[in-house]
């Protein structure tokens, strides 16, 4: 076979070898295809794979978005097609199968092709073809979706504690508590739906869940969800290399990175010397002017700090946003110093909003969000912008500093309504 075109893509995916009947020899996997073929065109290859390289007369391959997905893959085309060569280059144990075993608490766990008839199993993948393979697979969804590998002990298991079991079968079992069952079994049907390849379909149906979430008022718990999308995303995009997500037990830390990297490439176009270390956030809640109050959040790094979290009694603004925004800030301002001063402030809001902060920070960006539009309202050179965010890193951090925002101003204003309703 002669050596493959060089315009491969160095991207995730599948490839096969197929001989000169076009029948496939060997299926493997890769998050760089360009990189992976072209390795078997080598002067150093190991004999049986020198063998299987001369059998062949042409490599093809299936393009994917991450490398966690060319893993899926792989073990579900080598399933359908059985090569000949991936049985013979593979170590001497029996292939390796993911499977979700039949009790009243289902186990996920790795079996072996010999072991399959011994387990009474519920659903099986595979096989992979080594045990790296399945194990990755395993390792990076219970990252996003925490499940069992063990049967229900006297106590939680050492997993649970740092939420890579959550919620444990030794809690969950016999429990009166329906809601903790129901997490664990949602927990199982997520991991399987992904198993399947429905990974779209379970993001869509997390995102439908936060807005639900964020509708009723339950923040963290959507804060939680968000938390899983965004893993969930980070090993099934092709952005960061898996193997990179596997050796980095800080995975939000590298998603915190990426939003902070993404969110000053946009507004650098507006402000060339601007800085993201330390971003601001304020919200304004009231009823009808009354007990009107204000959130400051503080995110350095893109992650929330909240010693540096504050609320504002607002005295004098009333019912109109942008009076309440300045009696708020201009208080904000006189602590610069103690408190530390921002990079970054975000309003929720437009041009009224944006602009009454401007006039008092001079020298620090101010940048407003429309809700609907997810529309950055930006102030420079005494002139307005607006720029549309695309779905991506710097959407999602914005996103998610207004609703935190929201969610500490309207805690603050909840709770001086109830105090006045006791005390009245």
């Amino acid at each position: 076979m002669n050596k493959p075109r060089s315009n491969l893509p160095g991207l995730p995916g599948v490839y096969f070898f197929k001989d000169s009947k076009k029948k496939v020899i060997y299926i493997g996997k890769a998050k760089n295809i360009k990189n992976r073929i072209n390795s078997y065109f080598a002067s150093n290859l190991a004999p049986k794979t020198a063998r299987m390289v001369s059998g062949a007369m042409e490599v093809t391959y299936l393009i994917v978005n991450s490398e966690f997905e060319a893993l899926l893959l792989e073990a579900k085309l080598v399933k359908k097609y059985n090569p000949k060569w991936n049985i013979q280059l593979k170590d001497d144990k029996s292939p390796l199968y993911i499977g979700i075993t039949q009790e009243d608490l289902p186990r996920i766990k790795t079996y072996r092709q010999t072991d399959l008839e011994k387990e009474r199993l519920k659903n099986i993948w595979g096989p992979f073809i080594d045990a790296t393979s399945a194990k990755k697979v395993l390792r990076l969804l219970k990252k996003v979706f925490s499940f069992c590998d063990h049967r229900p002990g006297s106590r939680p298991c050492v997993n649970s504690e740092i939420g890579l079991c959550n919620p444990c079968s030794s809690l969950a079992a016999g429990s009166q508590d329906e809601i903790l069952r129901r997490l664990y079994f949602l927990n199982i049907r997520r991991v399987r739906g992904i198993l399947n390849g429905q990974i779209r379909v379970i993001r869509s149906n997390l995102k439908k869940e936060v807005k639900t979430l964020a509708r009723l008022e339950k923040f963290e718990q959507a804060r939680e969800l968000n938390r899983k999308i965004e893993m969930l995303d980070y090993i099934t995009t092709p952005v960061i290399d898996v193997g990179e997500y596997v050796k980095n037990p800080n995975i939000i830390s590298e998603i915190r990175r990426r939003e902070m990297k993404d969110l000053k490439s946009i507004l650098m176009k507006y402000f060339p010397n601007i800085k993201t270390k330390r971003v601001e956030c304020f919200d304004i809640a009231h009823l009808s002017g009354s007990f009107s109050t204000a959130s400051m959040v503080t995110f350095i790094d893109g992650e929330s700090e909240k010693s540096y979290y504050r609320h504002f009694r607002v005295r004098l603004g009333g019912n109109s946003d942008t009076g309440s925004l300045k009696e708020v800030v201009l208080r904000r301002k006189r602590y610069f110093k103690s408190w530390g001063r921002p990079d970054l402030i975000i309003v929720d809001g437009g041009k009224p909003q944006v602009s009454v902060i401007s006039e008092i920070v001079r020298e620090t960006p101010v940048v407003g969000i429309a809700k609907r539009e997810e529309k950055l309202v930006i102030k420079s050179d005494n002139k307005f912008h607006e720029h549309i965010l695309p779905k991506g890193p710097a959407r999602n951090f914005v996103q998610r500093i207004r609703d935190e925002a929201h969610r500490f101003a309207r805690r603050y204003h909840h709770m001086l309504i109830s105090k006045a309703i006791v005390q009245g």
